[in-house]
């Protein structure tokens, strides 16, 4: 299979990055997420700001834009507190708001990847009933670590994987 590309995202891929996240949005909803972004997440607002933020990335193949993710080196606020424990207290970096266009497998294993190489370790949480993530997280060798809750109270499950004496 053709490999991905990871580059930072441009205002020109905007558009098709919208429709990816909407065909995410069904995609959810066909295998039983209704909930997690409903219709509306994530915003506009939202993605704009990880595009100005230098935290917005694409991964690409000879077809275009295969996928979107947010990426954060800096502590997830809604992080601080956790229902379970974090392996450690050790800086992470965070994936967020990581969508396919859907015609290809790898999505997740390639934005992780890409974390690799700005840290040592990597959090990321997930709906309880997003079941595709959970087991791509799983196969990647995440642990589940308990329960976070985002800034309007929702729960999500919190994982956490060391790429420490993993080979990149």
């Amino acid at each position: 299979m053709e490999l991905l590309t990871v580059r930072p995202a441009m205002t020109e891929d905007l558009p098709e990055i919208w429709n990816i996240y909407a065909r995410a949005r069904a995609f959810m909803r066909e295998t039983g997420n209704p909930n997690q972004w409903k219709n509306t997440t994530p915003t506009e607002a939202q993605t704009l700001g990880d595009l100005a933020g230098e935290n917005l990335f694409v991964l690409t193949d000879s077809e275009g834009i295969a996928g979107v993710f947010a990426l954060f080196t800096e502590p997830d606020p809604t992080y601080a507190r956790i229902e379970g424990a974090w392996p450690n207290d050790l800086p992470y970096i965070t994936i967020h708001r990581i969508a396919s266009a859907g015609r290809r497998s790898g999505i997740v294993a390639a934005a992780v990847d890409f974390a690799r190489t700005k840290g040592d370790r990597m959090r990321i949480d997930t709906h309880a009933d997003n079941r595709v993530m959970q087991a791509a997280l799983g196969k990647l060798g995440f642990e589940k670590c308990g329960i976070i809750y985002l800034e309007n109270g929702e729960p999500r499950i919190a994982f956490q994987l060391e790429f420490v004496g993993q080979k990149a």
